[in-house]
């Protein structure tokens, strides 16, 4: 399974360290603001393939990406978008807030490059809070352009387990989703504790606030949502690991995505509006 390396691993200038003490930190790369590690106490809770690619390029494969404006395949630019492989400006430096929570921010606003494929203005503002034993992830989209626009988004989680095997998620039973092995056809999960056996990938609409990752050997992680109505599962199993340069070959035995977004339908923002979300993943108590 991946290690993440310490901060100083990566090349200056590209890495923003929230650090509580303690071993509570989370590492940030510009490139995509792509949140690299959470660990609490110094147990790690992503998971970040040891074979990613560190070029400014190439999405980074782990942690928690940034899609936007598209969630998957897209007529006008790269699949999820451009913001994951986009290098985003450090606006609010980490600080210290009265509680002793360490706060930063990160920035991405249109240029040349992202008109060329998806012709509007907009500023993304995207605040990371690090407490105790919980992160923020606060995701806002500012129209600053004169006319409306539509896009998705998500924040692409790939949470580390010890065993994909005894690793399972609860608050979805109910709900229909859109299974993409099985030709996009829609579905209703009836199980009580989802878990995964074989490669998945299936977007669960209209989602609670609230679900929560188990697995046998880590704590369990609750994760809430703030407009974000929908879950996504995924797991490529070992064949699709195996297609994956960038993916340890053994790598989707110790991670699941389960991944917050909003991406069932458009949001539609009209000039000088802003969409507000986000996730909170907390560590709960054994």
């Amino acid at each position: 399974m991946a290690t993440v390396q310490s901060p100083e691993h990566y090349p200056a200038g590209d890495i923003v360290v929230l650090d509580r003490g303690n071993g509570t930190r989370v590492i940030v790369h510009l490139h995509g603001a792509t949140v690299l590690s959470w660990q609490c106490n110094g147990v790690e809770h992503l998971f970040l393939s040891s074979t990613s690619v560190f070029d400014n390029k190439k999405a980074i494969r782990g942690g928690i990406p940034v899609i936007f404006p598209q969630f998957g395949p897209w007529s006008l630019g790269p699949q999820h978008g451009f913001a994951r492989t986009k290098r985003w400006t450090n606006v609010i430096p980490p600080s210290t807030d009265k509680n002793g929570n360490i706060i930063a921010a990160f920035q991405l606003e249109d240029d040349d490059e992202t008109r060329q494929m998806w012709n509007h203005k907009f500023k993304v503002v995207y605040t990371l809070m690090l407490l105790d034993t919980s992160l923020v992830c606060n995701f806002v989209v500012h129209n600053t352009g004169s006319s409306s626009f539509d896009f998705t988004c998500l924040l692409h989680t790939y949470f580390r387990v010890a065993d994909i095997n005894s690793t399972s998620v609860l608050g979805l039973k109910g709900l229909k989703y859109v299974d993409k092995i099985r030709e996009s056809k829609e579905f209703t999960e009836e199980r009580d504790v989802v878990s995964v056996g074989e490669k998945t990938d299936r977007v669960y609409k209209d989602s609670p606030k609230t679900v929560v990752i188990q697995t046998a050997a880590n704590p369990s992680i609750e994760v809430s949502t703030l407009s974000f109505p929908d879950t996504v599962v995924w797991n490529p199993w070992e064949e699709g690991a195996k297609s994956m340069a960038d993916m340890d070959d053994d790598g989707w035995r110790h991670m699941l995505c389960v991944e917050a977004g909003k991406v069932s339908s458009s949001v539609i923002l009209e000039a000088g509006d802003k969409f507000d979300s986000s996730q909170t993943l907390k560590i709960l108590p054994n």
